[in-house]
C-alpha cells in the first residue's frame, strides 16, 4: 500500500522552462556554496540550484540560496544616481559623470579644508574580490585617507586580530574536511544550523560516520547545543576564564603535547604561570560551568587524537573577543592541534566575501596581507601601482567603530559607505543617527535605494548586485570561487568595479596608474602581488576556478604547472614546524588575564540581552527582507524569553513588550521558550530600529569589534497591544 500511494502521488518539480544554467557562488554567508542560476528562453532569471560537483555544498543550498535568484527583481533597487544638497531636501536624479565628479569634488574640498584623513571610507564583506582590490587601490593610491575600513570589523575583526597575535598572520588554518578527521569538536558561540546551514550538514554527516563528541559553549540552548554531547551554558563574556581553566587542567594532568610546544611555540612558561590562577573551582564561580564539567571537557579535548575548535560571533562580538580567539589558539597549540587533519582553530566567517576584504581590500594594510608598518612592503606595492611610497600612511588608521566617534567629535567630515547599512548594524542606533546627521557629505553606494542609511546621504550611487557582475569570493576555508554574470545590472546601475574606476578617473593621479576595466584583468594584478605570499593565488584564473568548483589558497604557479587534477590547493596552513608567520617561524602562546568590564544585569536592568542570526535572514535584511519566501518566516522582530520569567512578569505568548536598556527601547513580540535561561532574552539582529537601539557596543581593545552580546535590559508590558502590533509591522520595512 505504501509503494502504491507513492506511485499514485509522485512529487513533481515545477517546470520553469530553464534553458541555461550559469555558474556562480552564493552571495550570502561565508560557506561559499557553488550555485547555478537558471534563465528561461526570454533571458529571465527564474531559478537557483546547488552544484553537485562542488566539494563545499555537494548540491545542497539553504533557504536563502534556493531563492537567491529573486534578488534581481526585488523591490527597492536603485536605477539612477540621486543627489541633494541637504538631508532635509528631496533627492533628484542625476547622471553618472555628474555623480562621480560630485564625489571627487567633495572629497577634495573636505581634505583641503580639514586634512587628508577627514574623509573616511567604510566598505563591506559583500563585494567581489576584484572590487575590493580596486577600491583599495583608489583609496590608498589616490584619495589618500588613512581612515578606511570594512564592516567586517563588526563581525570578524576579533578573529583577524587573534590569528595575527597567535600565528603572525590572518588566515584560517583549517578546512571543512577537518570535520571528517577530527576526534573531538568544540563550538564556541557558534550556532551552525542557523548561521551556516551547509557547514552544519557537513558536520552532521561527519558525526554520523565517526560519532566524535561535540561540545558546544553557548549561553543559549541553540539548535547546535541541542545536538551536542555536552552543552556548556557559559555566563556571557567569560570565555577566557573557561579557556584558562581548561588549560589549567590539561597542564596539571600532563596532557599537553610537549614535543609540539617546544618545536612550534614561544611563551609557554608565561602562559603556564597565568593559567595556574584559574583552577576549576575558581573559574566555575565566574564562568558558570561547574568544576567537574570543566575537568571532564579538558580531558576529552586533550586526549583526543585530533581536536578542533570552531567559533563565530559568540566569541568575536565581545570586549574580550580577540583574547577569546587567542585563548582558542592557545588551547590548540598546547595540545598540538594546529596544522593537522582534524586539528585546527577554524573561525567561521560571516559574510560571503569577508575573507576577500581581509586579503585584498587594503583596509588594515595593503594587498596580500601586507602591513602598512613595513617599509619594504609599502615600497613593493607602491612600485607595482606606480605611486610614491611616501604617499602611503605608515600605520593603520581608524577602524569603522572608531570612525563614527571621530565624526561625532568633528575629526571626520565626509564618509563613503559601500554596501553597508550602519543604521541597522551599528550598536546604539540613536547615537549612529545623530552621527550621520553631522556629516558635511555622505555618499551611499548600494544596490537598494531604500536602505535606511540613504535617509542621511547627500548622494546615492546605485550598484549592481551579486551575479549581475563577475569576479571571485573567498570562503571560510580559504577557497576562492567564481561568480559569473547571469544578467545585466538593474536599471542604470553599475557594478562596483565600474563605479570605482569611474571615480578614480576623476582624479589626475589615476593617469599614472592602471585601473583595469575587466575583472579577469584585475585578478591578474592580484595574482602578481600574491606571489610568494601566504595568500598565493598565482596559479589560479577564473576559468580554472570554475572548472575546479573552487580552489583553496595557497595555490602557486608551480602547482598549476604540475597539471594535477583537481588542483590540490592549500587545504591547511602551518602543517610543518617553523612555518608560522613571525620572523622565527614560531607561534606565540599568550597569557590572558580576565578583565571583567561587561555591562551586567542589575536590579534596574535584570536581563542579559543576547543577539544573533536567523536561518531565513541575512544581516540587515536589505536582501532577504525583500524576498517573500524568506521574509515570511520572520517578518517582524521578536524576543525569546524564558517561560518562568514571562509568567513572573505577566507576559503571554505572542504579546508585544518593550525592551529597555540604558541606550533606548524597542518593541518586540514575546516568544516563550526554554532556549534562553531565566535571566536572558534573545533578539535577532536583522531588524531596523530594533535590537541595536539597545546594544552598548563596548569595543575590544585589540580588534575594535563591538560587544553586541553583553548588554543589560528590562522588559515592560504594553497595555495597547494594537498600537504595539502596528509599530512592529512598521519595523518590517518591506
Amino acid at each position: 500500500m505504501l509503494f502504491g500511494r507513492n506511485k499514485k502521488n509522485p512529487v513533481k518539480m515545477v517546470d520553469k522552462g530553464i534553458q541555461k544554467w550559469t555558474y556562480a557562488t552564493c552571495g550570502y554567508c561565508s560557506v561559499g556554496c557553488a550555485i547555478e542560476v537558471g534563465t528561461n528562453a526570454e533571458g529571465k532569471v527564474v531559478g537557483s540550484r546547488g552544484v553537485a560537483g562542488a566539494d563545499v555544498n555537494r548540491g545542497k543550498l539553504c533557504i536563502k540560496g534556493i531563492f537567491e535568484h529573486e534578488l534581481f527583481e526585488s523591490e527597492g533597487r536603485g536605477d539612477n544616481p540621486l543627489v541633494r544638497e541637504s538631508i532635509h531636501q528631496g533627492y533628484r536624479e542625476t547622471d553618472w559623470d555628474t555623480a562621480a565628479a560630485k564625489v571627487k569634488n567633495e572629497i577634495r574640498r573636505i581634505q583641503e579644508t580639514h586634512g587628508r584623513d577627514s574623509f573616511a571610507i567604510v566598505s563591506t564583506g559583500q563585494l567581489l574580490t576584484e572590487e575590493f582590490y580596486t577600491l583599495g587601490k583608489l583609496t590608498r593610491g589616490i584619495i589618500g585617507t588613512n581612515n578606511y575600513d570594512g564592516n567586517t570589523t563588526l563581525c570578524m575583526a576579533s578573529a583577524v586580530s587573534g590569528y595575527k597575535r597567535s600565528f603572525g598572520s590572518d588566515g584560517p588554518p583549517g578546512c571543512y574536511e577537518d570535520f571528517e578527521h577530527t576526534n573531538c569538536l568544540m563550538a564556541w558561540g557558534s550556532n551552525l544550523p542557523e548561521q551556516h546551514p551547509i557547514i552544519y550538514w557537513r558536520l552532521q554527516e561527519a558525526r554520523e560516520k565517526r560519532d566524535f563528541p561535540l561540545i558546544v559553549v553557548d549561553p543559549r540552548v541553540t539548535m547546535l547545543a541541542q545536538k551536542a554531547d555536552i552543552h556548556l551554558a557559559i555566563t556571557p563574556g567569560t570565555d577566557v576564564v573557561l579557556q584558562n581553566a581548561l588549560m589549567h587542567v590539561i597542564l596539571k594532568e600532563g596532557l599537553e603535547d610537549r614535543d609540539y610546544i617546544e618545536a612550534n611555540t614561544n611563551g609557554f612558561e608565561q602562559l603556564e604561570t597565568e593559567v595556574q590562577k584559574y583552577d576549576p573551582t575558581t573559574a566555575a564561580a565566574i564562568c558558570g560551568i561547574d568544576e567537574d564539567t570543566i575537568r571532564n571537557v579538558a580531558k576529552i579535548y586533550a586526549k583526543a587524537d585530533s581536536a578542533m575548535s570552531i567559533w563565530t560571533m559568540g566569541i568575536n562580538q565581545s570586549t574580550h573577543g580577540s583574547d577569546g580567539v587567542v585563548g582558542i589558539n592557545n588551547l590548540n597549540l598546547i595540545t598540538g592541534n594546529v596544522g593537522k587533519k582534524g586539528g585546527t582553530s577554524l573561525s567561521i566567517t560571516g559574510q560571503c566575501n569577508a575573507m576577500g576584504t581581509r586579503e585584498w581590500s587594503s583596509c588594515s594594510g595593503l594587498p596580500g596581507y601586507r602591513y602598512l608598518e613595513n617599509a619594504e612592503e609599502r615600497a613593493e606595492v607602491a612600485k607595482f601601482w606606480n605611486v610614491d611610497p611616501e604617499f602611503f600612511p605608515k600605520k593603520r588608521g581608524l577602524a569603522q567603530t572608531d570612525i563614527f566617534p571621530a565624526i561625532e567629535t568633528g575629526e571626520i567630515k565626509g564618509l563613503w559607505l559601500v554596501a553597508t547599512n550602519p543604521m541597522t548594524s551599528m550598536a546604539d542606533t540613536e547615537r549612529t543617527r545623530k552621527i550621520l546627521e553631522k556629516l558635511d557629505f555622505l555618499v551611499v553606494q548600494d544596490c537598494f535605494a531604500d536602505v535606511e542609511t540613504t535617509q542621511y546621504a547627500h548622494l546615492y550611487l546605485p550598484a549592481a548586485t551579486w551575479s549581475e557582475k563577475e569576479g571571485v569570493y573567498t570562503n571560510t576555508e580559504r577557497r576562492v570561487n567564481v561568480v559569473r554574470k547571469v544578467t545585466e545590472p538593474h536599471g542604470n546601475s553599475k557594478s562596483d568595479l565600474q563605479i570605482f574606476n569611474l571615480i578614480a578617473s576623476q582624479f589626475k593621479q589615476s593617469e599614472q596608474m592602471n585601473f583595469p576595466a575587466e575583472p579577469a584583468n584585475v585578478f591578474e594584478e592580484m595574482k602578481t602581488l600574491s606571489k610568494g605570499r601566504l595568500v598565493d593565488i598565482s596559479g589560479m584564473d577564473h576559468d580554472l576556478i570554475e572548472k575546479s568548483r573552487g580552489i583553496q589558497w595557497p595555490y602557486t604557479e608551480q602547482q598549476a604547472d604540475s597539471g594535477e587534477t583537481p588542483p590540490p590547493g592549500g587545504k591547511r596552513l602551518y602543517t610543518e614546524s617553523g612555518t608560522f608567520r613571525f620572523a622565527d617561524g614560531m607561534a606565540k602562546l599568550i597569557p590572558l588575564p580576565f578583565i571583567d568590564n561587561n555591562e551586567v544585569p542589575d536590579e534596574q536592568y535584570p536581563f542579559w540581552l543576547n543577539t544573533g542570526r536567523l536561518v531565513e535572514h541575512f544581516h540587515t535584511r536589505t536582501k532577504t527582507g525583500k524576498i517573500g519566501n524568506t521574509n515570511k518566516y520572520s517578518p517582524i522582530p521578536f524576543m525569546e524569553i524564558n517561560p518562568d520569567a514571562a509568567i513572573e512578569l505577566g507576559i503571554n505568548q505572542g504579546e508585544y513588550v518593550r525592551c529597555v536598556s540604558r541606550r533606548g527601547d524597542a518593541v518586540v513580540m514575546a516568544m516563550l521558550t526554554q532556549r534562553v535561561p531565566r535571566n536572558m532574552v534573545f533578539i535577532p539582529f536583522h531588524f531596523h530600529d530594533c535590537v541595536n537601539r539597545l546594544t552598548l557596543g563596548l569595543l575590544d581593545p585589540h580588534s575594535r569589534q563591538p560587544a553586541f552580546k553583553q548588554s543589560a535590559t528590562r522588559i515592560e508590558i504594553l497595555e495597547d497591544q494594537e498600537a504595539a502590533a502596528q509599530l512592529s509591522m512598521e519595523m518590517r520595512r518591506f
